[in-house]
């Protein structure tokens, strides 16, 4: 089985891991948890000037922490150690700052200082957002620790009335969590039951599973008093033991007395102590590393089938992810050119499902056919092209100097062309209105075409000549269905005319004067014969002009819209096509930020595999 410092170190390097690449809050829109959230960790909490960066010291054994009145952690601090081989040296390391080495304890309490008022500014704010430290030392267990701010009951000069509830809200957010280990800091020199630690940790963990409970100052207690109670766990109960310490003193920490020396002289306190000699064993600094240390190997060992689980389930999804994206291109010309075309492809496939109903808006078209059209052939203006009065200066002018003898074929002739003229303003605007749905297609289609979302050059050229394409199909289409309108003009159908001198004769005198041909009864009747015409030939245009904008437009549009693209791209040299591929940037961020998570998380796999079965 795996070394308790294999473990928990393993764990350290993996929490680094995580907040290097930012997996340490939920991101991307995973529904899982990060693994940062899956490892366990120790929160420091306790009300302020309880002692909690005199413990921290403590276990890490160097002087680092700004000190001072009032509120003096106003970001929270996760410091993570990892103990190194013996006599190498000593060293910190900022996330925010990772190429520099502090060697100096001295210049990392600086930079803690520097960076807190880089967020909150030079006063009593605070701030959610952590800093992250690593030390590096042989004389520290592996450990990952959070320093909170303390907890507080009055705001005082220069701090938002809310700072109380900040402050809470912000502690609560980390112990909460069910894989945070609660180290509850409380002063011995006073009451137990007044402790905002224990008080907070009750609450949040009301089975004390998750709670260690640390008295500080025992030598500061009034004489003739002692806290043999409560670390007894008489006062209060835990399920783990308290754990008495002897913080170096102010004089102490004036004087620059080192860890070491205040580690002996802890020891020193508890054996000589008539109150705790017999729990010296169980008390002091170092045995609290230990015991954190330990009991952080047990949490891990049980949590490893569950953390595996998680991991497993996370790079299914960074997998996912990453073929959603689209892998890495190959550099040569061949490879590129395939990438090019499997693109135009997919491209084509949407944009086909939007023509046959796959996906919507092919329906639009149909509209311009079964609304769009007949709405505006019922708008033609056949009652005033075909009223009494223009007929008869029509048929009048038709005529000339000599009167038409039995029908009037000129003026006929041209009532008819009039109106058919009227019929090229419909035709041509169903084909504007197609190519509109069409070009709207070809957008929706580059845009839901996750292939494509990686290149936006090529989003751009697919769609300039999908464009050009289908102007070349429209200029088409507007010339057939204007035909087809001359084509009616052209030639008039011979049948409904050949019926017209019966008809228009009926009833009437053949041997009254030529001027009755120009009586009302008689234009009423052209303009009717004329109108009868004119509708049967709009009913053929019903349904020639939708034939004929389908077949140039919407068929050319499914079978050849990118045939030109194609051969002008087979015809382009690397650079040309590697333009053509040049991927959005923040698109290969986002790929490489997954790729890294993704090794990180098939690293942790194996490195845990290996680790737990050692």
């Amino acid at each position: 089985m795996a070394t308790m410092e294999s473990l928990i170190g393993l764990v350290n390097r993996i929490q680094r891991a995580c907040t290097v690449l930012g997996d340490h809050g939920g991101e991307g829109g995973s529904s899982l948890p990060t693994l940062w959230e899956a490892l366990p960790s120790v929160a420091v909490v306790g009300g302020q000037s309880s002692g909690k960066s005199s413990v921290l010291e403590s276990i890490v054994g160097r002087d680092f922490l700004p000190r001072g009145s009032g509120i003096v952690t106003r970001r929270p601090l996760v410091l993570q150690l990892h103990k190194t081989d013996g006599g190498k040296a000593e060293y910190g390391e900022f996330l925010h700052a990772p190429r520099k080495r502090f060697n100096d304890f001295a210049a990392i309490r600086k930079e803690i200082e520097d960076e807190t008022d880089r967020i909150t500014g030079k006063s009593k704010q605070i701030s959610n957002i952590p800093i992250h430290l690593s030390v590096y030392s042989p004389n520290v267990v592996n450990l990952t620790l959070i320093d909170l701010p303390g907890m507080t009951k009055v705001a005082v000069e220069g701090q938002p009335e809310s700072i109380v509830q900040d402050i809470d809200n912000m502690v609560r957010s980390y112990v909460e969590k069910p894989n945070c280990i609660i180290l509850a800091i409380s002063p011995a020199n006073q009451d137990i039951a007044t402790s905002d630690a224990i008080k907070l940790a009750r609450e949040v963990d009301p089975s004390g599973d998750r709670t260690f409970g640390v008295l500080t100052k025992l030598d500061l207690m009034d004489k003739g008093t002692n806290a043999t109670d409560v670390l007894e766990g008489r006062s209060y109960r835990l399920q783990h033991p308290w754990v008495g310490l002897v913080n170096r003193s102010q004089a102490d920490i004036n004087k620059n007395v080192d860890m070491i020396a205040a580690r002996r002289k802890e020891r020193e306190y508890f054996e000589t102590s008539p109150d705790y000699g017999h729990l010296a064993n169980k008390m002091g600094s170092e045995y609290l590393a230990k015991l954190l240390s330990k009991h952080l190997e047990s949490v891990i060992r049980a949590r490893i089938p569950s953390i595996l689980s998680l991991i497993n389930k996370t790079i299914n999804e960074l997998e996912s992810e990453l073929d959603r994206l689209g892998r890495p291109i190959a550099g040569d010309a061949g490879a590129q050119l395939y990438t090019i075309l499997e693109m135009c492809r997919a491209f084509d496939r949407v944009f086909k499902e939007h023509l046959d109903g796959g996906r919507p808006g092919g329906d639009r078209i149909y509209g311009v056919f079964d609304n769009q059209l007949p709405a505006a052939l019922r708008k033609l203006p056949f009652d005033r092209h075909l009223s009494l009065q223009n007929v008869r200066k029509v048929v009048s002018e038709a005529d000339g100097y000599q009167p038409h003898l039995i029908a009037p074929e000129q003026g006929y002739r041209r009532l008819i062309d009039g109106s058919l003229s009227f019929f090229k303003g419909p035709a041509e605007a169903s084909v504007d209105a197609v190519h509109l749905v069409l070009k709207e297609l070809v957008r929706k289609s580059i845009a839901e075409t996750q292939e494509l979302k990686r290149f936006p050059s090529l989003q751009a050229d697919i769609a300039a000549a999908a464009n050009e394409a289908l102007e070349r199909f429209r200029d088409d289409s507007r010339k057939t269905v204007l035909r087809l309108v001359e084509m009616e003009s052209s030639y008039l159908t011979v049948d409904f005319f050949r019926k017209l001198p019966l008809d228009s004769e009926k009833g009437s005198n053949p041997t009254a004067p030529t001027i009755d041909r120009y009586n009302e009864s008689h234009l009423r009747r052209i303009g009717f014969n004329v109108t009868s015409y004119v509708g049967m030939v709009c009913e053929t245009m019903k349904n020639s002009i939708p034939k004929a904008v389908v077949y140039c437009q919407v068929r050319e549009a499914k079978r050849s819209l990118l045939d030109h693209f194609y051969a002008h791209v087979g015809g382009r040299e690397k650079k040309q096509l590697g333009a053509m591929l040049d991927e959005d940037p923040s698109l290969m961020e986002k790929r490489g930020q997954l790729a890294k998570r993704l090794e990180l998380y098939k690293s942790a796999r194996d490195e845990i595999d290996s680790v737990s079965w050692r």
